[in-house]
Parts: structure tokens; C-alpha cells; sequence
């Protein structure tokens, strides 16, 4: 599989600011996957090894049936299942080690979720690199509007294994406060939502409280919960 499927230029993921720019980066990622899984792969011998070994989770089957490509999907599914039938082949005895072992791997493995990985860690690993040696990322980086809780979490763990231990401090700070951006804003929002059932503000302005359960959600689960169109932004 070529490399340049899963290279994403960091100014894409950063310089949009808006929402979590890691949401962002695996949104693309997957975008590209997908795309490159019902094109230009399905003329790859190497890749199609792959996936008839490994198929695709729901989510990505489903993606791929978007992609209006469905020759594509049907040639992938043909070797996969001609694959299947080989590995099932139990001739009236019980499976063996090696044949339980494909079947527990092709239902539960996926090769977008595992590509997907593989370029996110790298990009990772990227985004340390440049904190580390680019003031100008690390301005662009604390100026992001928020991050989402499972990708404050995974910069403060990775950063501490990738950053020098005199720079994490300041590294950990910064994604504090791009943390607490949206978290104090949607807080504030969701109880003032809360409030505007109370009987003495029957008729009040909602403000930019009526979407604050839908950025709340996103806060805790990721951009990708529940998209937000320009009028719901607030």
C-alpha cells in the first residue's frame, strides 16, 4: 500500500480551527482510506491479500457502499468470501487451531481501522515533533478553538512518552487550557439550557444555549457525534 494514502500536511488538521483538530485528522484519514479502498486498491494484489484475510468492520462497510463504487466493493467481497469458504472447509471434523484463529481475525479485524492506526501514530508522533521544535505550531497549536475529551487525553499520555520531561509541563499546560476552552463554555451552556425550564424564565433568550446538548456530546465523544451546520454553532 503507497504511503501517501495516509500523509496529511498538518496545516490541514490545524489551521481550520474548528472543533478538535484530531477529530479532524482521523475524519480524513478515514476519508482517504475508504476512497482508496473502493479505487485504486482494488488493482493492488498486495492489498487484496490483506483484506481477504481481514475484511472490514460494519462502519466501514457501510462507508464504502457511500462511495457509489459498488464493482469495487463486490470484487473485494468476492476473494474475501472465496477466502472464507477455503478457511471453513471442516470436512465433517472439528475446526482446527488454525482455522478458528482466521475466523476469529476475519470477524473481528478491519483494514481501514488498522491502516487508520498505523497513519495516526505516525501523524502523532509528527504533531510532538513539530511542538517541540516550531514555535509557530506551538502558537497555532494553543490557538485551537477545543479538543474533545478522548484526544485530551491521548495528547497528555503520548506527550509525556514523546516530549522531554522538562518540556511536557508547559506541552501539558497548553492543552490544558485548549481543554477547558470549550469544557467552561459548553458547562455554562448546558446549565443554562437546564435553566430555561425553570417557570421564571419562561420567554427568556436562549442565547447559544439550545444547541449546548449536541456540544456537550461532542466535548465527550468527538466531533464526530453529532456535526453541528453553521446555525447550530452558537
Amino acid at each position: 500500500m503507497r504511503e501517501d494514502i495516509c500523509s496529511i500536511p498538518i496545516s490541514e488538521v490545524f489551521e481550520p480551527k474548528d472543533g478538535c483538530p484530531i477529530c479532524r485528522m482521523t475524519r480524513i484519514l478515514e476519508g482517504h482510506l475508504v476512497d482508496y479502498i473502493t479505487g485504486a486498491a482494488m488493482m493492488e494484489p498486495d492489498v487484496r491479500i490483506e483484506t481477504n484475510e481481514e475484511g472490514f468492520c460494519p462502519n466501514h462497510y457501510r462507508q464504502m457502499l457511500t462511495r457509489k463504487n459498488r464493482l469495487s466493493v463486490a470484487l473485494t467481497l468476492e476473494t474475501h468470501l472465496k477466502t472464507m469458504q477455503e478457511a471453513v472447509e471442516f470436512h465433517g471434523k472439528a475446526p482446527t487451531k488454525v482455522q478458528l484463529a482466521w475466523l476469529n481475525k476475519a470477524a473481528s479485524s478491519c483494514f481501514v481501522c488498522r491502516k487508520m492506526l498505523w497513519a495516526k501514530e505516525r501523524m502523532m508522533k509528527t504533531i510532538f515533533i513539530l511542538w517541540q521544535k516550531e514555535p509557530d505550531f506551538r502558537k497555532l497549536y494553543s490557538e485551537q478553538p477545543g479538543f474533545c475529551l478522548e484526544h485530551t487525553e491521548e495528547l497528555l499520555r503520548l506527550g509525556q512518552k514523546e516530549l522531554h520531561r522538562k518540556l511536557y509541563p508547559q506541552f501539558a499546560a497548553a492543552t490544558e487550557e485548549v481543554f477547558r476552552r470549550t469544557l467552561d463554555v459548553v458547562q455554562a451552556d448546558v446549565s443554562g439550557y437546564c435553566k430555561m425550564y425553570d417557570y421564571r424564565n419562561a420567554g427568556g433568550d436562549w442565547k447559544n444555549t439550545k444547541n449546548a446538548i449536541e456540544r456537550a456530546l461532542n466535548l465527550l465523544i468527538g466531533d464526530n457525534g453529532f456535526p453541528l451546520d453553521d446555525s447550530m454553532k452558537g
